[in-house]
């Protein structure tokens, strides 16, 4: 009931203020349990998706989200609970990465439709990087469900890191055909198949996004942005130091 009335108080204003455009509706099942599986832009793609589909689709959130103090943090719990997220402690990384994958087959084996995104975060230039053979391919081998490639389209221009208004535009979401990976049942523990499933995923979601694809990791691509900025910052700071010096130098010279 709650999901029901957040999805219609939510989904509903965010399909009239941003009108988002839909293709493939039509390959979601109307029942049984199926995974979307989808490229990573912005934080609102776990709202826009669930926003033009009719059935409840779940997907993994950081249990902080849950857990913050004050009023703040149980309106923010609330609404996340609302909106079909689940809580995952990701102060382990392989812990978190176990709890997420249980997660993701519990709702599986409930007939449900899971969300998750590959890539593992968001994509740090809205190109798509390498997904994990972890959580998708597990979840989709220990289960037999049929895997649904998915891709959002431009929903990262909508609210650019920095930026407090979004902007109002229209986002696309595409949804492919679902992707039959039956033959590899009950082999989740050989990592040559998660890795060949992974990447046929990823494939099918680089079909559909026109993305450009990267075969690193974005969470490698972050720290190395990450870094870069930290040099760049650290360059400008001594050159303006140098520079500093430098007048003073040719200020005492000339008197």
């Amino acid at each position: 009931m709650i999901y029901g009335a957040m999805k219609f108080s939510i989904g509903g204003s965010l399909k009239l203020a941003f009108r988002p455009w839909v293709e493939g509706l039509e390959n979601i099942p109307a029942e049984g349990p199926a995974i979307l599986a989808s490229n990573h832009l912005s934080f609102s793609d776990s709202f826009f998706l669930p926003a033009v589909l009719d059935r409840k689709v779940t997907f993994i959130a950081k249990a902080e989200y849950f857990t913050s103090p004050g009023l703040k943090g149980k309106l923010t719990a609330a609404f996340f609970k609302g909106v079909g997220q689940l809580p995952v402690d990701r102060s382990g990384a392989r812990g978190a990465g176990e709890a997420a994958i249980q997660s993701g087959i519990e709702v599986v084996e409930r007939g449900e439709l899971f969300g998750i995104y590959p890539e593992g975060t968001r994509s740090p230039d809205g190109r798509l990087y390498r997904g994990k053979p972890g959580g998708l391919a597990r979840v989709a081998l220990a289960t037999g469900a049929p895997v649904i490639p998915v891709a959002m389209i431009d929903t990262e221009k909508i609210q650019p890191p920095g930026k407090v208004v979004p902007k109002l535009m229209r986002p696309g979401i595409r949804i492919g055909k679902p992707l039959d990976f039956s033959r590899y049942h009950g082999m989740d523990g050989d990592r040559f198949i998660l890795r060949s499933v992974t990447d046929e995923v990823m494939y099918e979601i680089m079909k559909l996004s026109g993305q450009e694809y990267v075969d690193v990791y974005a969470t490698a691509a972050k720290r190395q942005i990450a870094d870069a900025d930290k040099a760049a910052r650290e360059a400008a700071k001594e050159a303006a130091r140098e520079a500093a010096r430098e007048a003073k130098a040719t200020g005492g010279k000339e008197h």
